[in-house]
């Protein structure tokens, strides 16, 4: 696998990756039951964004020192793009994480834990999948028609059932867990597990975090793909995505009291899935810019929460009747 990741590259980016995490665990919050304010969502997402750029920025002056201005303009921008769709398609995920909170009824300061564990089970899950992806490429380049075809498919689907609510209590996953799982009634704190009359019984909490970890692993299906058609290379598409993932948090807290606003906002997902779907099908037969892709990701996102603004505006006795 071609890669511009030196061995002190891979080294600096696990060190930094690890400086944020415990950032993240120990200093946000405590480490312990909090409840996160907007405020500190907003200050706390707003360092993660930072740091990526920073990283953004220290590889081109890295790279340019030591590759040559074109190859430095060229894989800063593969990242940026990389990071920009990632965190675009993260979005969706964070609301699904707002309704599966929701559904079970796990209240804001109980939810950190979850969220904790969570952003490191994605972390370790779009590893595994990056390098298997990177390696399924450099062994079959037609594997790359098969994610644009994916990617197509399932940008079509998300907008045909852009309006369509999931029905959480008929779900056949938590009907199954429920059916295989003993699982008490009511949240003991942060608890995974309680014993009663000597039968471990799994909390809503525990339930609430296995479906948090299936619902990465759909959206991981669904982005790294997508930064594929970005680059190949397995240190921009990695350092892209865990850059992404770092801030999720903060930002599920920053959008957790908002999600009602961006209701046009899964039609700029669609459009962006179906725009990275046709660019990897027509790879062999004309290579799309990358800050042409840069553009187009950020327009489609850009107009649907935009859209997504003027109709919360626009319907103020439906956005009120929402909130109640």
């Amino acid at each position: 696998m071609e890669t511009i990741g030196t061995w002190w590259m891979w080294a600096g980016f696990l060190a930094i990756v690890l400086v944020m995490l415990a950032i993240d665990l120990f200093v946000v919050g405590g480490g312990k039951q909090h409840k996160v304010s907007f405020r500190e969502a907003a200050t706390w997402s707003a360092i993660w964004v930072s740091v990526s750029f920073l990283f953004a920025a220290a590889l081109w002056w890295h790279l340019d020192g030591s590759a040559g201005r074109e190859v430095a303009n060229q894989k800063s921008l593969e990242f940026v793009t990389g990071y920009l769709i990632e965190k675009s398609l993260a979005i969706d995920n964070v609301f699904v994480w707002l309704m599966l909170f929701s559904f079970f009824g796990i209240p804001l300061e109980l939810q950190k834990r979850v969220l904790v564990l969570g952003v490191l089970g994605a972390i370790v899950l779009r590893t595994v999948m990056i390098f298997a992806g990177a390696w399924l490429i450099t062994q079959f380049h037609w594997m790359l028609y098969i994610f644009g075809a994916f990617l197509l498919v399932t940008g079509i689907k998300m907008w045909w059932f852009a309006e369509e609510k999931p029905d959480m209590a008929n779900n056949p996953l938590i009907r199954w867990l429920r059916g295989h799982m003993k699982i008490s009634d009511e949240l003991h704190g942060e608890r995974f597990f309680v014993w009663k009359d000597g039968v471990r019984y799994a909390t809503p909490l525990f339930l609430t975090l296995i479906l948090v970890e299936i619902s990465d692993l759909i959206f991981a299906v669904d982005s790294i793909p997508a930064i594929f058609a970005i680059t190949a290379d397995p240190f921009i598409v990695l350092t892209s995505n865990v850059f992404a993932i770092l801030g999720l948090r903060a930002m599920y807290f920053l959008l957790a009291d908002m999600a009602d606003r961006f209701s046009l906002l899964k039609y700029g997902l669609a459009a962006v899935l179906v725009f990275i779907g046709v660019k990897m099908l027509l790879i062999d037969l004309y290579k799309i810019p990358i800050g042409f892709s840069l553009a187009v990701v950020a327009t489609f996102i850009g107009i649907s929460i935009g859209m997504s603004l003027r109709k919360e505006r626009l319907e103020p006795s439906a956005a009120a009747a929402r909130r109640e």
